[in-house]
């Protein structure tokens, strides 16, 4: 739908940070054909007029990192530490199969959706042998829902058996990991810049996959051309457990096996020592910011300032909700920002920095800063309209510091290509009491399996 969002503040997070007090954004055919300041031009005079007078219009926020299965799996393991919190919960996702991760996934994306979430990946690692299509339905629910889906086809292959956390029977052989993945990229990929669906390639982390796994993962990516992922330097255990089995830290384990690159972004790199973040930017390799989650598991504070002015690609992430029971990406604007504090002090960073990793940052990560990220002309519009004229909200002078500093604003409109997702803080694309009543199901499920 062609239309034109007047009289807001419009923070575009192009390079040279522009803003706009007065603002429009004019949308035809699902791309931004114009932006800028005070009347609109008479050539987009006739679009539908969307009054944006008290709101904030920021790019739609980027979700570089998540395990939406997990939504059925909320409040487990509280006190635990990640290996602990693991333990506990691997035997409870033994028990997913493709119907609730059709629930989990739909209520995820859409709570992402209702959060200003635009673009979010998913890092899917959990394939019970009896589990049906789990993947497939991964990918059907985020068609249903209707904002960008990076389905990222993890896997494992170190069971206990192996010395592994994962029980032996939610793990794969190497050649079946492998063919799976090669399948999912062949019959769900889209490399269109406007691509609703992409695949990436996601060996879950050191101490689950092999070697031989995270090198013929990375082989199958770079073959045909998408992404990889993983996670990598979360806790000190990582580091420990990589010192022991391979003489190596986690980085220079991932060096030698070339999972460094610019079509790399790794989940968390909380123990980055500087050499590393140095390492990071100099390789392009993104690095997936998840401060709620690394807070719940007690695993440390990344280094997020240093690796912003290293220039190495940062993203925000929400990571799977049993660890983040909030499961809102908006939110995360606000924890990286005093997370960084905590660590750096008042200067550390800015609410714009946080804006921009959440944005453009996780873009980067994602390898579509080209198309999204930004409010720039020729850019796929993607776009979040925040309500800021509330008593949440009155009376702070900087519009994107009411974002990121206080509460989650309501959501005026969310724009997926220019189609309307969200509209005053309501799910157009699935009924909300539909996804709760299929998601308390699927907990139930789970709990009783």
């Amino acid at each position: 739908m062609n239309r034109v969002i007047t009289g807001g503040y419009v923070a575009t997070v192009d390079e040279q940070g522009t803003e706009h007090a007065d603002g429009y954004v004019a949308v035809v055919d699902g791309r931004i054909a114009a932006v800028g300041s005070g009347a609109v031009p008479e050539e987009f005079a006739g679009l539908e007029r969307v009054d944006a007078s008290g709101c904030l219009v920021t790019p739609g926020l980027v979700n570089t990192h998540h395990h939406l299965y997990q939504w059925a799996t909320r409040g487990y393991a509280q006190q635990e530490d990640l290996f602990g919190w693991l333990v506990t919960l691997y035997p409870v996702w033994a028990g997913i199969d493709a119907e609730i991760v059709s629930a989990t996934a739909k209520a995820g994306l859409g709570m992402l959706a209702l959060s200003g979430c635009t673009t979010a990946a998913d890092h899917h690692y959990v394939f019970p042998r009896d589990g049906g299509d789990v993947f497939g339905a991964l990918i059907d629910a985020g068609r249903h829902i209707g904002i960008r889906l990076h389905a990222v086809r993890g896997s494992m292959d170190r069971g206990e058996s192996e010395g592994g956390l994962p029980p032996d029977s939610i793990v794969e052989s190497l050649d079946d990991a492998l063919e799976q993945t090669e399948r999912a990229i062949n019959e769900y990929h889209d490399p269109a810049p406007e691509a609703k669906i992409q695949v990436a390639v996601g060996p879950c982390s050191p101490f689950s996959a092999s070697l031989d796994l995270m090198r013929g993962a990375a082989a199958v990516a770079r073959r045909h051309g998408v992404r990889l992922h993983t996670h990598l330097a979360e806790t000190a255990d990582e580091e420990e457990q990589c010192l022991r089995e391979f003489g190596l830290t986690p980085v220079d384990y991932a060096r030698n096996l070339e999972w460094l690159g610019e079509d790399v972004w790794l989940a968390h790199g909380v123990h980055l020592k500087e050499p590393e973040i140095a390492l990071m930017a100099e390789t392009g390799t993104g690095i997936a910011h998840c401060p709620s989650s690394n807070a719940r598991v007690g695993a440390g504070m990344a280094p997020i300032s240093a690796l912003v002015d290293a220039g190495a690609p940062v993203g925000l992430g929400v990571d799977g909700v049993a660890s983040n029971e909030s499961g809102g990406l908006a939110e995360e604007l606000r924890q990286a920002l005093l997370t960084a504090r905590q660590r750096g002090g008042p200067k550390a960073l800015t609410a714009r920095q946080a804006l921009r990793i959440g944005t453009m940052g996780g873009a980067r990560c994602l390898g579509r800063d080209e198309h999204i990220g930004s409010i720039e002309q020729g850019k796929l519009a993607d776009l979040a309209v925040w309500r800021l004229d509330t008593l949440k909200h009155a009376g702070i002078v900087d519009p994107v510091a009411a974002l990121v500093f206080g509460r989650v604003p309501p959501l005026e409109l969310l724009l997926v290509g220019g189609e309307p997702v969200v509209e005053r803080d309501h799910l157009l694309t699935a009924d909300e009491p539909s996804l709760t009543r299929e998601l308390a199901r699927a907990s139930a499920r789970l709990a009783d399996s």
